[in-house]
């Protein structure tokens, strides 16, 4: 799916998470989970990555295996992240900021996060839910 880098279409592909789950019988609990990580990796390309630029775009990719995993792909058209330079959100400076948890939360969220350079020049962040282990 590619999406103008505009916040109101994080909706849509939340939209299109909840199908593939619901087909491949993903609980709602780790279906809402895996919704954050995806807000939060949507929200990150559209803002940090794109710049709020409508003339870009932020690809999604969304794949499950029942019973195994889900899958999903983000990519922005920006000019890509280094997550090596990411604050830790849990240090003491930096628990009163407003921002700066996206990853954080990613990570919490989901069992495996990586970083990648994007096709398209930007950044591509995969996440991945085993769904065998039950756990959130």
């Amino acid at each position: 799916m590619a999406l103008q880098s505009r916040y109101e279409n994080i909706e849509l592909a939340e939209h299109l998470l909840g199908e593939v789950g619901r087909d491949c019988d993903v609980d709602e609990e780790t279906l809402y989970w895996i919704g954050m990580a995806l807000r939060e990796a949507l929200a990150n390309a559209i803002k940090h990555g794109n710049k709020l630029s409508a003339a870009k775009r932020v690809f999604v990719e969304i794949e499950a295996a029942p019973q195994d995993r889900v899958t999903i792909a983000v990519e922005d058209e920006g000019e890509g992240f280094d997550p090596s330079r990411l604050e830790d959100p849990t240090s003491p400076q930096n628990l009163l900021r407003s921002s700066g948890r996206g990853v954080f939360y990613m990570k919490s969220f989901m069992d495996e996060v990586r970083f990648l350079p994007g096709e398209r020049g930007g950044t591509r962040i995969e996440l991945v839910k085993r769904l065998a282990a039950g756990r959130v």
